[in-house]
């Protein structure tokens, strides 16, 4: 597993004040690491693991070919052309080389799960070994438990992808803070808890200057995993009696952020099939989940509060975006828990396309659907109801176009 944002395992060591002796070398480290690792994990490594080093060069080389076979051009297209189309990235990104300068900042090493190797980059500073030596021993173990491999196969269901990456990359990130701080309670008395770990590795514009410049939705969808991973993964093992999180793993971002709809009553998302769009071609579906709606909202509305109340009701959504003869064009549809809940989302995208456009001119406003024109675009906001479930339809296109690109008739919802 690549560490996407590897500078935040330098901070996290500072944050914690680690008195790791300097100069050990990398084996004696590893060999320390895995008793500790066992014992806290509760279960022992299968095979004792192995680490090789390797050139910064040769590791830039590795994470671009293994971001391009997860991310392949086709997927990459669309979900850059959709999260532009939501405001979430800015027109002028070419987002495969900015994350591929992004990925390779300050990384230290990292676990391949088809070699079953540990990776420790030649060079890299002593503190950030130490750091990424028993994050990657942690996904190591997982391994042998749960195949790594498997959630790079988890393809268009990006929610379920990010819940499933809190689990791996939170348990990690909880265990090594864990090591450094000489036990799982020190971890619960983090100085500032985790809001003061957030604000350190975001104010961290110096020694992760690719990091800090980049757009909000991929800082914040980066740290997710490592932090509210950790804190779900902290939860998890205080109730689960010792038991290991792969077979019960959460499904949404949702379960993740929200302890009772993963701990007490599990809600389930509901998963949404649209059917193909009209007039279009190059067609690429995904979903956002409850974590990233809300970053939509506060993207917009620059309101915390009013970002969270929006998306707290969120049970499910779908994307999709294509190319029409005129230019690309989005549809996105979610599902709501109550008719309160989807009405309170459809007000709070309505308030976000006013702050968000300075040149939006309203060409129809009924308590259901909302039209406007905005540089050469038209969008639309419409309560519907979808087999009886309150929902919101958001349709972006070029001036011009139909509105009518999704029949509501032939989605399919599924708990």
């Amino acid at each position: 597993m690549t560490r996407t944002v590897a500078g935040v395992l330098t901070l996290l060591a500072l944050l914690a004040c680690s008195r790791e002796k300097k100069d050990i070398p990398i084996a004696d480290r590893v060999t320390d690491a895995i008793p500790k690792l066992e014992k806290t994990i509760g279960v022992p490594f299968k095979t004792p693991p192995k680490f090789e080093m390797r050139s910064k060069d040769e590791v830039r080389k590795f994470l671009e070919a293994q971001f391009a076979s997860d991310l392949p051009d086709e997927d990459l297209r669309g979900s850059e052309r959709a999260y532009k189309r939501f405001g979430l990235l800015p027109d002028s990104l070419d987002l495969r080389q900015f994350m591929l300068t992004l990925l390779t900042e300050q990384v230290a090493g990292f676990y391949d799960p088809a070699t079953k190797v540990l990776y420790i980059v030649q060079g890299a500073s002593d503190d950030m070994v130490s750091v990424t030596v028993t994050h990657e021993l942690v996904h190591a173990l997982q391994d042998q438990y749960f195949s790594l491999d498997s959630l790079r196969k988890i393809k268009r269901r990006n929610d379920r992808q990010i819940a499933a990456q809190a689990v791996m990359e939170g348990q990690a990130t909880l265990e090594q803070l864990a090591s450094m701080l000489g036990g799982g309670t020190a971890v619960a008395n983090l100085p500032g808890g985790w809001d003061r770990v957030r604000e350190v590795i975001r104010s961290s514009q110096g020694s992760m200057p690719v990091f800090a410049g980049a757009p909000m939705i991929i800082q914040e969808t980066l740290l997710f995993p490592y932090l509210t991973g950790a804190e779900f993964m902290k939860n998890f093992k205080e109730k689960s009696g010792g038991k290991l999180p792969y077979d019960d793993m959460p499904v949404s971002t949702e379960q993740v952020m929200h302890e009772d709809r993963f701990f007490l009553n599990r809600d389930a998302p509901t998963w949404i099939t649209l059917p193909a769009p009209t007039g279009g071609t190059d067609a690429y579906e995904n979903d956002l989940g409850e974590f990233e709606v809300r970053l939509f909202l506060f993207q917009h509305l620059k309101d915390r509060d009013a970002a969270y109340r929006g998306a707290a009701g969120w049970d499910g959504d779908r994307f999709v975006s294509w190319n029409t003869p005129r230019g690309d064009a989005t549809a996105w549809l979610s599902v709501w828990d109550t008719a309160v809940d989807a009405a309170e989302f459809y007000d709070l995208v309505d308030t976000a396309l006013l702050k968000r456009f300075e040149d939006l001119r309203p060409m129809q406003s009924s308590g259901e659907r909302r039209v406007y024109s905005t540089k050469g675009r038209t969008i639309a906001v419409s309560a519907v109801e979808v087999q009886g479930r309150p929902s919101v339809l958001y349709v972006d296109v070029p001036a011009g176009s139909s509105l009518d690109v999704i029949d509501l008739k032939k989605v399919k919802l599924e708990e």
